[in-house]
């Protein structure tokens, strides 16, 4: 009897090491921190960049173009809204905070280029080629010096996390009522 308590306590004890574990997994994206969370937006946007770039179909291209712009426009409102001006302030920054948002009214211009237009033509596929292009060299920029710097701060990204979250699906609600 012995044997068969200690065999069912050592299974017991993974399970219950695992049962601790998935609670904070299920809610790992209500607190994931703040470069974590925003990185995942631009993983999720090159994606989708790389499928139209593969797509042939124009229904196809055209509900890639809705979801881009859509991310973008949610994620760049994010970031000038809460993440921006923490980071501007955290870092006294005079510098990267401005040009990120140069970046995001060149990438609004030609989403509003984009945005519900029939996906027939070049000039269409060459605009969002260039906005590909554009969200590309933004991302490396913030993903290389914007992030770390982030990072190295005192910002609290874990609460500055859960307020861009709150916020993206207060965003995203609203425009999926909107459709």
């Amino acid at each position: 009897m012995p044997a068969t308590t200690s065999r069912s306590t050592s299974r017991a004890a993974p399970r219950a090491a695992a049962a601790r574990k998935s609670p904070a997994k299920v809610g790992s994206k209500r607190s994931q921190d703040a470069v974590a969370l925003l990185r995942a937006d631009h993983k999720k946007v090159a994606d989708l960049f790389e499928q139209f770039e593969k797509s042939r179909s124009p229904a196809k291209k055209k509900q890639l173009v809705a979801e881009i712009c859509l991310e973008l426009t949610v994620h760049a409102q994010v970031e000038e809204e809460i993440f921006y001006p923490e980071v501007q302030a955290a870092l006294r920054d005079k510098e990267l905070v401005p040009e990120a948002k140069v970046e995001h009214q060149s990438i609004k211009d030609l989403i509003a280029a984009v945005e519900g237009v029939e996906p027939y033509g070049e000039d269409y596929d060459a605009k969002v080629k260039v906005m590909g292009e554009w969200v590309k060299h933004h991302v490396k920029e913030e993903q290389n010096e914007m992030f770390p710097k982030a990072k190295k701060s005192k910002l609290d990204l874990i609460e500055l996390g859960e307020r861009i979250q709150q916020r993206k699906d207060e965003l995203l609600g609203t425009a999926a009522r909107a459709h």
